[in-house]
């Protein structure tokens, strides 16, 4: 048996859940291990999350049981040695952008997160038939939502995702900052409107204030704002209907282009995810296939 353990945020337990149904369809037995969001383990986090998931309409998820996590994690010395003898180490760790021997195990606690594309790429098919947004709580957002997504269908649409807020701490600038510049954004947008001159941009963000005062022609940028709270996974649904997605180092933009099933789309990210983790272009267009990567100058790599 297969745990692969569910943490972060909502990008972050998509990942997990794809590399889980991934595994599946490989045959392999497989299971989510969801007590991190338990309400114990959540009380030194430094970001506590909720299990969203869930969220999703009709999503099957297969939790192990405590006994099943236990035989992995606390397992008496003897036990483990002898696990460790037969299977390698019981619990396996990410450490680097991609990890093939993953899909060799047969035992293992699987801990991580697992943003790398090739983990999943030839499931996205089934998984955007898998995550299934629900609908807003209140039918005037639901309403306005449906029209944003038509409108989104209708035009030359490219979803723009700004993450700020966590991002410009202290202890997160050092780790996320500099990446997606305004080099980065400008150099993603001029690649659309020189493709297509009547290209829309739907801005996405945390701080909409800060958007709007940078990209304040509304012939061009729409600022999209009113999905909050529980309800901000709709936001990942309304980059999914664009034409093609400008993401931020983020793994909620990367689902929206993910899930995006334009056959023609262009997805665009920059070519780091965070400052301590080397990205070597060649390596990266072998793990992000067909994917436009663009460093912090704006050089399209």
């Amino acid at each position: 048996m297969i745990l692969i353990r569910v943490m972060g945020g909502l990008g972050n337990q998509m990942q997990q859940f794809a590399l889980y149904e991934k595994l599946r369809s490989m045959g392999r037995e497989a299971k989510l291990d969801l007590s991190w969001f338990h309400k114990e383990n959540q009380k030194g986090v430094a970001a506590p999350r909720e299990l969203e998931l869930t969220r999703f309409t009709g999503l099957t998820i297969e939790a192990c049981t405590n006994a099943e996590r236990d035989r992995f994690l606390n397992r008496g010395p003897l036990a483990k040695a002898l696990l460790t003898l037969w299977n390698g180490a019981p619990v396996f760790t990410e450490r680097e952008m991609y990890h093939p021997e993953i899909f060799d195990f047969t035992e293992k606690y699987i801990e991580g997160y697992f943003a790398c594309e090739k983990y999943y790429a030839d499931r996205l098919p089934v998984l955007r038939d898998l995550f299934v947004f629900p609908a807003a709580a209140r039918q005037e957002r639901q309403l306005a939502n449906t029209e944003l997504m038509n409108e989104m269908e209708e035009r030359h649409s490219v979803s723009v995702h700004v993450r700020r807020g966590d991002y410009l701490s202290k202890d997160n600038a050092a780790l996320f900052g500099n990446i997606t510049t305004d080099a980065y954004y400008e150099s993603a947008m001029a690649i659309f409107i020189a493709r297509e001159p009547r290209t829309h941009f739907y801005l996405f963000s945390d701080d909409p204030a800060y958007v709007k005062e940078k990209y304040p022609n509304r012939d061009r940028f729409t600022v999209v704002e009113g999905n909050a709270g529980r309800e901000s996974m709709l936001d990942m649904q309304l980059m999914s209907h664009c034409h093609g997605n400008i993401c931020a180092n983020s793994t909620f933009s990367f689902w929206g282009a993910r899930l995006n099933p334009h056959p023609d789309k262009v997805t665009m990210r920059p070519l780091v995810m965070r400052n301590n983790q080397p990205a070597e272009p060649g390596r990266m267009h072998e793990l992000w296939a067909g994917w436009t990567l663009i460093d912090n100058t704006g050089r399209v790599v």
